[in-house]
């Protein structure tokens, strides 16, 4: 997990030039085991995020989060879960609608993350069992003209295309692999023997991962606003 040192370097600096064009991204724990925040980041003062170990933006859930990756630890056992991220201040018309999706972009970089084993964005997965009435995002004229959709469960792309609203996602990470505790396995020969590893293992990735996927998704908006605003003869 090391290499993802350079993906934060490289992050930051995408970053700040982001937010010079008024974009910024923040994402947090919003998962651990069973422990989860709601889907709805605006219930959120996510500027709290950083106040704890976890990157969690509700105390409260945070200190339980604690307590329980600790608990996890004694057991020398490892456990899962979900970070958020919002970007905000995205301007319309990134991405592509076909072969370079926004959404897909964010979804290859995320993936990428080592432990990484899911994304999902907008309503994602909570949306499949609801009708298409409740998920579409009606679209509506704001007093000065502006076209402007109702809703956001689309999560600010739609066709593959950033609408100008903020972007949303969710990635989650699985258990790591590495116990200390036995395990059984074969070696060389298939024969079956134990393993137990040794030394420094975390037994929780979200805090962690929390920077990285901030960095990931800075890298993936720049590059397509670059890409959107380079000349094409």
């Amino acid at each position: 997990a090391r290499e993802t040192a350079t993906r934060c370097v490289a992050g930051a600096l995408a970053k700040l030039a982001l937010r010079q064009l008024g974009i910024t991204i923040r994402a947090y724990t919003s998962q651990v085991g069973a422990i989860a925040l709601d889907n709805d980041y605006t219930r959120y003062d996510l500027s709290l995020t950083e106040t704890n170990a976890v990157r969690c933006p509700d105390p409260e859930k945070a200190r339980l989060m604690e307590e329980f990756i600790l608990q996890v630890k004694s057991e020398g056992d490892t456990i899962g879960g979900i970070v958020t991220c919002v970007i905000e201040g995205c301007p319309i018309g990134l991405g592509e609608p076909v072969f370079g999706k926004l959404h897909a972009a964010l979804a290859s970089a995320i993936l990428s993350i080592n432990a990484c084993k899911g994304f999902d964005y907008g309503r994602g997965f909570d949306g499949i069992g609801e009708r298409g009435s409740q998920q579409n995002d009606p679209f509506t004229t704001t007093a000065d003209g502006k076209v402007t959709p109702l809703t956001n469960r689309s999560g600010g792309i739609q066709g593959g295309i950033s609408n100008g609203q903020p972007i949303y996602f969710r990635a989650a990470f699985k258990p790591v692999a590495t116990l200390l505790q036995s395990q059984p396995t074969v070696n060389r020969d298939g024969e079956a023997v134990s393993v137990k590893a040794r030394g420094r293992h975390d037994p929780c990735v979200l805090p962690r991962a929390v920077p990285i996927v901030e960095a990931m998704a800075a890298m993936v908006i720049l590059d397509n606003y670059m890409l959107n605003n380079t000349r094409k003869c």
